[in-house]
């Protein structure tokens, strides 16, 4: 079966009443889990941004903790699955802010993990292309929030 695109669903969804496309939205959060995560979001997050940022720092923080440190494998393994956590919850809420955020806070405690991950060329990329990304973010958003940013963006090139 294939999968048509998104202005023929939108048509189609246009002629469909309010009970049924609730019924829809349902089959899709019992479909897949990153469905219900997303809907999720724009039920419940998507009002108040900087809670939504705040439980991803919690998450982000909580994922590091748990790190497995008797190999550079494990630790690269997981930074990895910590940052396509991270890249969906973005992806979740398309702000540039929350965007640069969340890749501050992820570089910020990829530059804190001991072992450093300076000793290994694989986490030294992961950590500049994130930072890089941040700064493509931060580019794009207005110059207030752009100072703020800037000044944390600083802060992780200093230490």
């Amino acid at each position: 079966m294939k999968a048509v695109t998104v202005s023929v669903l939108k048509k189609e969804l246009k002629e469909h009443s309010q009970e049924e496309l609730i019924e829809i939205c349902l089959k899709l959060a019992k479909f897949k889990k990153e469905n219900k995560e997303l809907l999720t979001y724009v039920l419940f997050d998507a009002h108040d941004e900087d809670e939504y940022i705040r439980e991803i720092k919690e998450e982000t923080d909580e994922a590091f903790s748990k790190l497995n440190h008797d190999s550079l494998y494990y630790v690269k393994k997981s930074v990895r699955k910590i940052l396509r956590m991270l890249k969906k919850y973005i992806r979740y809420s398309k702000k540039k802010e929350t965007e640069a955020a969340v890749l501050l806070h992820f570089c910020g405690k990829l530059k804190e993990l001991k072992p450093s991950h300076q000793r290994s060329v694989q986490m030294n990329n992961i950590y500049e292309r994130q930072l890089g990304m941040a700064k493509k973010a931060i580019s794009t958003l207005h110059e207030d929030l752009q100072y703020d940013f800037i000044l944390e963006l600083e802060e992780l090139e200093n230490n």
